[in-house]
């Protein structure tokens, strides 16, 4: 059985994600997505618009996902090694060098697990800031 990883923060789903999720399930048997906890949100993006827990529940409840956990506020590398995947499949706008990653995760311990981009979904509205700045632009016309 192939076990696949994805991550993100998934604070307002929309079709990159739903694309983004549909592509990391078909590269393997079994979907584990983790769900950046609050505080990651908070260091890394922005205020999460819906908390942790909820995002997990949403998240777990997709299709292609056969299981969601809400991820640690320490080193992502002890994530990675209790979920064990065989690939970890990256967003199209994540900031990580798949390679870099790979390398990362073999001088841990955690050799051969494939790290693989998905492809970006081409609809207008794939990412959530876009989705943001078009609520934005619809209230600053009415």
């Amino acid at each position: 059985m192939v076990r696949v990883m994805a991550s993100g923060v998934f604070d307002l789903i929309h079709a990159g994600h739903i694309s983004y999720l549909e592509q990391a399930r078909s590269m393997g048997d079994e979907l584990v997505v983790v769900v950046a906890c609050d505080s990651t949100v908070r260091e890394k993006k922005h205020e999460p618009i819906t908390p942790e827990q909820m995002r997990a529940r949403i998240v777990g409840s997709l299709k292609p996902v056969d299981r969601a956990v809400v991820g640690g506020s320490g080193d992502m590398f002890d994530t990675v090694a209790e979920i064990a995947p065989d690939v970890i499949v990256l967003g199209f706008d994540q900031s990580f060098d798949p390679e870099d990653l790979e390398r990362k995760l073999a001088e841990r311990g955690m050799p051969g697990i494939k790290v693989v981009r998905a492809d970006e979904c081409a609809d207008d509205l794939n990412a959530t800031r876009r989705i943001v700045r078009k609520i934005r632009e619809m209230e600053r016309e009415e």
